[in-house]
């Protein structure tokens, strides 16, 4: 044991020792990550309450810290979606835009980014820009945000005209079977599509022929039977005629 000691004996306390720093760092990172996730929610508190009172100035500072300093906590990708929020109240949509994307660019929190994804399509048809809620949308097909996607593609689609597309993405949304959807809603959107887009008028059609364009084209009947009365009136009676030619 002492010759055995004497080679192997620095290895092992070198082992107890990485063993006992490992132990103490881990209970370290975890005591520091419990203590910043109670900050965090208190400041999340904090922020709420300034939400609910429409106090922008007295929320933004507190988005901000939770945003910059416990960015790898859950309460950072909060914070974003409660600032869009508010910023809509304000009548500040494109702030609120802003604060999605923000959202959608941190790392982790992938059911936070479906919820802030949803939300920002909407805000983005709002704005009056489909193209962008289906470039935004495009290859997302997460189960549990399928129906709401579908919806907001439908709105693109209806918004930009493509009736057979929105049509399409509407039955989707019905389709989907986690009900995360408002399906009368949806239903509404899906019956006021119209059958189908006019057809364009032929070449032949859409070319007013010169004499419609000065004034002058094809009678109407009352017309016709205006001119046959004014040459009625204006031609001699029978007998004056005869005797005329007398």
């Amino acid at each position: 044991m002492k010759a055995w000691w004497a080679e192997y004996g620095r290895y092992v306390i070198a082992g107890v020792v990485i063993a006992v720093g490992l132990m103490l760092g881990f209970n370290y990172h975890k005591s520091s990550k419990l203590e910043a996730e109670l900050q965090a929610s208190d400041m999340f508190e904090t922020l709420a309450g300034h939400v609910a009172d429409g106090d922008i100035d007295a929320a933004l500072p507190v988005a901000n810290e939770l945003y910059s300093n416990y960015a790898n906590t859950a309460y950072a990708g909060q914070s974003r979606l409660v600032m869009a929020r508010l910023y809509m109240d304000k009548n500040r949509d494109q702030d609120a835009a802003d604060a999605l994307r923000e959202l959608l660019d941190m790392s982790g929190n992938g059911a936070l980014k479906h919820v802030g994804r949803v939300r920002l399509a909407r805000i983005l048809l709002y704005q009056d820009k489909p193209q962008e809620v289906l470039d935004l949308l495009a290859e997302q097909s997460n189960p549990g945000f399928s129906g709401l996607y579908a919806e907001a593609r439908g709105d693109a689609h209806a918004a930009l005209g493509n009736i057979e597309s929105a049509r399409e993405a509407y039955e989707e949304a019905l389709a989907d079977s986690t009900q995360s959807v408002n399906r009368g809603v949806v239903q509404m959107k899906l019956l006021d599509l119209p059958d189908e887009l006019p057809a364009p008028l032929p070449a032949e059609a859409a070319e007013t022929p010169a004499e419609d364009a000065a004034g002058e084209g094809p009678e109407t009947p009352a017309e016709e039977v205006l001119e046959e009365v004014a040459e009625e009136l204006a031609a001699p009676p029978a007998e004056e005629e005869a005797e005329a030619t007398e």
